[in-house]
C-alpha cells in the first residue's frame, strides 16, 4: 500500500512553520564541514579580487621618519624592511632612493631627493615635488618610528600570506587535471614551505652580528663551561668515551651509524633514543621502516629490563623478571618516544611529520631506520639510484638544519668489508657512501668482533670467548672533533650496548 503524502512532508512542514516545497528538498551534505555562520568555499572564491591589504599613511609615517631622521633610522631599516614592504608603488620607489642614498653615503633631504627623482625623470612617478615635501612633514617626529614600522611590516606579512594561499590554490587545480603518480607529497611539502616561510619570515630582525657579539656569545659559553665542568653541550648519548669525542649530540648534526646486516646498529640506536628519552627527559621520534612500532617496543622493554628476548618470547620469567619487566614498562610510559612505521616513507613526508612533532612535542632528537629505505618523489630520482640517495641524505642533513636538533641515521655496509683482513669498515664501504659522507657530521662504523673476523680455528674457544660479545664503534668521521673508536659489549640476548674498557674481558657465562 502506497505511503500518502502528507507522511513524505517534515511534521514542521505539514504544521506550515516551513514551505512544504522547500522541507520536502533533502539536505545537502556539506563536504567542506563549514560550521555554522562560516562563507563557503564559493563565497570565497568569489571575493579572492578584494584588495589586498596595506596602509598608505603607515607607509608614509615610515618615510616621513627616515627623511628626519635618516642616520639613524635607515640603518635598521636597510636590514629589517625590504622594499617589497611598501605597497603603493610612489612609496616603493621613494624607499629604494633612500637606500641608494644611504649605500652611497649621499646626504638625505628633501631637496637632493627631488632632485634625483627630477634628473632620473622619475618625480611625476611619486607626485611631484609637492609629495616630497608633504612626507617630510606628514608626522611630526620620527619617535614612533618602530610603530609606523610595524604596521607596514604587519601588512606586507598578510600579503605574504595571502599570495602563498593563491599559489597553493593553484598547484593543487593544476595538479587535478596533469595526474602525475607520486607528486601529491611533493606538492603538498611545497604547500607547507610556502606558509612556514611567511611565518619564519617575522623573525628575520638583526641576524647580522658584529664580531663582538659573537665574541661576547663566545665568552658567555666559555664561562658557562668553566662553571660546569665536564657538562655537555649537546644530548648525551648514555656513552662516556662517545660523549667525550662528541661533546654531545649537537643541534643540526647528521650522524650517520652504519654496519652490516645482524650488527645491532637498530639495538645500537635505540640504545641511545632509550637514554634520551627515558633517563634525560627529552622527546625523541623514531621513524621504523624496517620493523613494526609493536616490535620496536617489545625490545625496548627487553633491553631496559635486561631480560632474555627468548625467554620472554616463551614465557618463562621469573618473578623478579616480570618485576624488572613492570618497572620498565613503568618508565617507557612516561617517556615521549613517538614512532612511526609507516614502510617506504618518503623525505618530503617524513619532514613534514618531523615539522609538526617538533611543533607539538618539542622534539630534541630523530632516529631513522634506515637510509636506503626512505624514498624520494622526485622524477630525477625515479630512474637513478644515485641521485636519490643524494636527495634523501640532503633532505635528512636539511631536517637537521631546519629543526635545529640532531638525526641519527642507520645505514647498510657494502659486501667489501667482508673481503678485509680483520673485516675492519672504512667509510668508503658505506653504499652510496659519497653523498652520506658528505652530508654526515658524524659517521660510525658499528661492528662485533664475535661476527667479523671468519671462524675460529679448532681450539681456539680461548679466542673465541675473548670475542664474545666485544663490538667497536669505529668514529670515522666527527666535523666538530676528534675520530676513535668506542669500545662497547653487546649483550646479545637482550640486545644491549654497554660500554667496556678496551682491555675488559668478558664476563664469565
Amino acid at each position: 500500500m502506497a505511503e500518502s503524502a502528507s507522511t513524505l512532508i517534515p511534521a514542521a512542514a505539514a504544521s506550515g512553520d516551513l514551505p512544504a516545497r522547500d522541507a520536502a528538498k533533502p539536505a545537502q551534505a556539506n563536504p567542506f564541514g563549514k560550521k555554522k555562520g562560516e562563507p563557503t568555499a564559493e563565497e570565497l572564491l568569489a571575493n579572492i579580487n578584494r584588495a589586498l591589504p596595506f596602509s598608505d599613511e603607515a607607509e608614509k609615517s615610515v618615510l616621513s621618519s627616515l627623511l628626519q631622521d635618516p642616520n639613524e633610522r635607515l640603518s635598521e631599516s636597510r636590514v629589517n624592511l625590504p622594499i617589497a614592504a611598501f605597497y603603493h608603488e610612489a612609496n616603493r620607489t621613494i624607499y629604494e632612493k633612500l637606500l641608494e642614498f644611504y649605500d652611497k653615503n649621499i646626504p638625505i633631504d628633501p631637496v637632493m631627493v627631488t632632485n634625483v627623482l627630477r634628473d632620473q625623470n622619475m618625480l611625476d612617478r611619486v607626485g611631484g615635488p609637492a609629495a616630497i615635501t608633504e612626507l617630510f612633514t606628514f608626522v611630526p617626529s620620527p619617535a614612533h618610528y618602530l610603530h609606523y614600522k610595524k604596521i607596514v611590516l604587519d601588512k606586507y606579512l598578510l600579503r605574504q600570506l595571502i599570495h602563498a594561499c593563491s599559489i597553493n590554490i593553484h598547484t593543487a587545480y593544476e595538479f587535478g587535471k596533469e595526474q602525475i603518480d607520486g607528486d601529491v607529497g611533493t606538492l603538498v611539502d611545497q604547500a607547507e614551505q610556502r606558509m612556514l616561510a611567511v611565518r619564519e619570515s617575522t623573525g628575520k630582525e638583526d641576524n647580522m652580528k658584529s664580531l663582538s657579539s659573537h665574541v661576547a656569545e663566545a665568552i658567555d659559553s666559555i664561562q658557562y663551561m668553566l662553571e660546569h665542568p665536564g657538562q655537555l653541550r649537546g644530548l648525551s648519548t648514555g656513552y662516556s668515551v662517545l660523549d667525550k669525542l662528541s661533546s654531545g649530540l649537537q643541534g643540526s648534526e647528521m650522524f650517520v651509524i652504519a654496519a652490516r646486516p645482524s650488527m645491532g646498529k637498530t639495538s645500537f640506536a635505540m640504545n641511545l633514543i632509550e637514554h634520551i628519552s627515558v633517563d634525560c627527559n627529552h622527546a625523541a621520534a623514531v621513524f621504523s621502516l624496517e620493523m613494526s612500532a609493536t616490535m620496536l617496543v617489545r625490545r625496548l622493554l627487553v633491553s631496559r629490563a635486561q631480560l632474555s628476548m627468548q625467554d620472554l618470547s616463551r614465557g618463562l620469567l621469573s618473578r623478579a623478571q616480570q618485576e624488572a619487566l613492570a618497572k620498565a614498562t613503568r618508565d617507557l610510559q612516561k617517556a615521549q618516544i613517538f614512532i612511526d612505521d609507516t614502510p617506504g616513507l618518503d623525505v618530503l613526508e617524513m619532514r613534514a611529520k618531523a615539522r609538526r612533532l617538533k611543533k607539538q612535542h618539542n622534539i630534541q632528537v630523530i632516529m631513522i631506520d634506515y637510509l636506503q629505505l626512505v624514498t624520494s618523489s622526485s622524477r630525477r630520482a625515479k630512474d637513478n639510484r644515485q641521485i636519490e640517495i643524494a636527495e634523501i641524505s640532503a633532505g635528512i642533513k636539511g631536517i637537521a638544519k631546519e629543526l635545529n636538533i640532531p638525526v641519527i641515521v642507520l645505514a647498510q655496509l657494502n659486501r667489501a668489508v667482508e673481503g678485509r683482513k680483520g673485516q675492519r669498515p672504512v667509510l668508503s664501504d658505506l653504499r652510496e657512501s659519497g653523498s652520506i659522507e658528505q652530508d654526515a657530521d658524524m659517521v660510525g662504523l658499528l661492528t662485533r668482533e664475535d661476527y667479523a673476523g671468519g671462524k675460529m680455528e679448532v681450539g681456539d674457544e680461548e679466542e673465541e670467548a675473548r670475542k664474545k660479545g666485544q663490538a667497536l664503534l669505529i668514529l670515522a668521521k666527527n666535523r666538530n672533533g676528534p675520530t676513535d673508536d668506542v669500545p662497547l659489549r653487546f649483550i646479545d640476548y637482550a640486545m644491549r650496548f654497554v660500554e667496556r674498557s678496551p682491555e675488559a674481558e668478558p664476563d664469565s657465562p
